[in-house]
């Protein structure tokens, strides 16, 4: 295990949605990735379920410990230590909303925000390392919609050492920031829509892969997701973006390689 943390070090090694309806969230995932999400029956996992793809593990889904919070994805950075992370965290000026703890035997997370407002979380792997499966219906890429995009770069190059060059969206899209840990990429950020509203605060989202954005994202809908962003192409590949029925948002994308 310590071969796959030192693999995730500094790169995203886990996604869940913490959900206000866990059931139903569990149902609209299944129909829409084909994933078996098994509730996990220890009590010291509070009614946590590990989805899975041919028994691979690829996204956690979990009841919200908060009534009043939203549904929504989180993105988790792997660590090797995650005190030594939050400290840098403090210090690059994020704030830390959930000191270090462990997961029962399976590792030990903490959650942050970023000075611009957006939670991210870090995972330090025991039993569970992260991400077991790629391809269809898999993690594929994260992403940062940030009101501070400058900000954001640097806190992000300063506590995970990570590098980032921009480029064109095309249209009238704002650039793109990729970010890269020793050499490969990682994920992305880009400056927030002006028109989203002022209550919303930056956030970071996960895309899963598919080969048919278009077919994929006319199942989303069918299940009971709302379009967010209509499929579109971009110079390497497509994307879609939809809000589930619980309101989480998350991308669609297919990558040409």
């Amino acid at each position: 295990m310590a071969e796959t943390t030192t693999r995730l070090a500094n790169r995203v090694a886990w996604v869940d949605i913490a959900s206000r309806d866990a059931e139903g969230t569990r149902s609209f995932y299944g129909g829409l990735f084909g994933w078996d999400a098994q509730v996990n029956p220890d009590p010291q996992y509070g009614g946590y379920a590990l989805a899975k793809i041919d028994g691979q593990d690829v996204a956690g889904i979990g009841p919200a410990q908060d009534p009043n919070a939203p549904t929504a994805w989180s993105i988790y950075i792997g660590t090797d230590d995650v005190a030594a992370l939050a400290q840098r965290i403090t210090a690059a000026g994020g704030t830390v909303i959930a000191p270090p703890f462990p997961v029962g035997e399976q590792g030990q997370m903490a959650v942050f925000q970023d000075p611009t407002g957006a939670f991210i979380s870090a995972w330090h792997g025991a039993l569970m390392g992260g991400f077991q499966t790629e391809g269809e219906g898999a993690f594929a890429w994260a992403e940062l919609n940030t009101r501070a995009i400058d900000q954001a770069t640097t806190f992000y190059e300063t506590v995970f050492g990570w590098t980032h060059d921009t480029m064109p969206s095309g249209g009238d899209m704002p650039e793109y920031t990729t970010f890269y840990a020793s050499g490969d990429r990682v994920a992305g950020a880009m400056p927030m829509d002006a028109a989203m509203p002022d209550e919303v605060p930056s956030y970071w989202m996960p895309y899963f892969g598919t080969h048919d954005v278009d077919a994929t994202f006319d199942r989303a809908k069918d299940l009971g997701a709302q379009e967010m962003v209509a499929p579109t192409d971009f110079p390497q590949g497509r994307f879609a973006i939809v809000s589930d029925p619980q309101g989480a948002m998350f991308g669609l994308l297919r990558l040409d390689r």
